[in-house]
């Protein structure tokens, strides 16, 4: 244990010499003296309590940027909703354009086209372009779709290239057997080089 000199402080305590009274006084700080009307240099002056303006401004700068960055964040969700439905309702008109020319039975019906209104006032136009293939019944369809929205100033087009069986499509008869004869042909040449493996 350290032993302390007579008269020193430990802690704010005087420490009695040996030999005395081990009673240990607190030591008090005196009371500056001052005179009437003048204020402790070091103590603040008195004020009531509250925010300063400059707290105030803090504040108001970091609520108004989360009230901005949480609006962007609603916009953009909003916005990506109506993208999305939007999407899902043209193509569903895409698709009811689309069944038009799968069940048109007429060749010359289908190359002329067509137009319609779809469920939401929009005006649908299609149009599609026939070609024959190498194969007898088989056509290539380039099918042409546009649909005209009130609110928007261009219209959405979508173009699709799909192969149809249509056997009432065929405009030259003689076309479709010489077709079907060089099917059987390359069918029957086929058969060959798999018996000769």
């Amino acid at each position: 244990m350290e032993t302390f000199a007579p008269g020193r402080t430990f802690f704010g305590f005087h420490r009695a010499p040996r030999g005395f009274s081990s009673r240990v006084e607190p030591e008090y700080p005196r009371p500056l003296e001052r005179a009437e009307g003048t204020q402790h240099p070091k103590s603040k002056p008195d004020r009531l309590p509250g925010f300063t303006l400059l707290e105030v401004l803090v504040a108001l700068t970091i609520f108004a940027m989360a009230a901005v960055m949480l609006g962007s964040s609603y916009l953009n969700v909003l916005n990506s909703y109506e993208v999305v439905s939007r999407g899902v309702q043209l193509n569903e008109d895409f698709a009811f354009a689309r069944q038009h020319v799968l069940n048109e039975p007429d060749r010359k019906k289908v190359e002329e086209g067509g137009e319609f209104e779809t469920a939401g006032s929009r005006r649908a136009r299609w149009k599609a372009a026939i070609e024959s293939t190498g194969v007898a019944d088989v056509f290539r369809v380039t099918f042409t779709c546009e649909i005209a929205d009130p609110n928007r100033p261009e219209p959405e087009r979508q173009e699709q290239a799909f192969l149809l069986l249509r056997p009432t499509w065929v405009i030259d008869a003689g076309e479709r057997g010489k077709l079907k004869e060089d099917a059987k042909t390359r069918i029957l040449e086929f058969q060959v080089k798999q018996k000769q493996r």
